[in-house]
């Protein structure tokens, strides 16, 4: 689990195939205090087991699932990444809750200024529009940020200089591919409102728009 709050950016120093995927060898540019062995490390947004570590280097092995649903495999020796070791139980919760678990790819399609800030705007996949709302949390390439407006086929955000300076997103241009992780919230509450499991009385379960709304989940 982590928090969108990236720790530094990374360079891929080289990377070969392997078994139908790729393994990437990784150099932060902050040092990696107290390394374990197998320990995750959000790459871009994406959770991978981290293995010979050494200094700030270490290397991960990325499956085709990845490649296939992630922009790991547009990248090249020399590409930047955000990087996020996983969240401790004695951490500050920053951002939002993130799995690392990469839903689809969404593409840049706007880029300006707004005073000191900067305003990006994303396409996406129809299907993920429904979990994407205004003021809402979303992960791109890792990075916990807010929702300032969305529709069927994008949203937008508007990022703080020291979040351009500090993490890949300065380097986008119009047309790059990120990794999109929609709020977690959203998936498991319609889960459990598409749910129509009975119970051994033969009744529906109790979750529903009225009961979430009675508990203060929905407005």
């Amino acid at each position: 689990m982590f928090t969108g709050i990236i720790q530094g950016k990374g360079r891929i120093v080289s990377g070969r195939p392997s078994g139908g995927g790729v393994v990437l060898v990784i150099e932060a540019d902050f040092d990696i205090t107290d390394p374990e062995e197998g320990e995750s490390i959000a790459v871009n947004g994406i959770c991978l087991t981290a293995r010979d570590i050494s200094g700030r280097r270490f290397t991960v092995d990325v499956s085709p699932e990845s490649l296939s649903r992630t922009n790991l495999g547009n990248i090249s020796a020399g590409s930047a990444v955000n990087l996020e070791r996983a969240l401790r139980l004695s951490d500050r919760l920053g951002g939002h809750m993130v799995s690392g678990h990469i839903d689809a790819t969404a593409s840049v399609t706007e880029q300006k200024p707004m005073g000191d800030f900067t305003l990006f705007s994303f396409l996406i996949p129809k299907e993920l529009s429904k979990y994407i709302i205004e003021k809402g949390s979303i992960g791109v390439n890792g990075i916990s940020l807010t929702v300032n407006s969305c529709d069927e086929r994008s949203f937008s955000v508007a990022i703080i200089p020291h979040t351009l300076k500090v993490t890949t997103l300065g380097e986008l241009n119009k047309g790059d591919t990120v990794n999109i992780e929609v709020d977690l919230i959203g998936k498991y509450v319609e889960k459990l409102l598409s749910s129509k499991s009975a119970d051994n009385n033969g009744k529906e379960s109790g979750i529903n728009p009225a009961f979430l709304a009675e508990h203060g989940f929905l407005k």
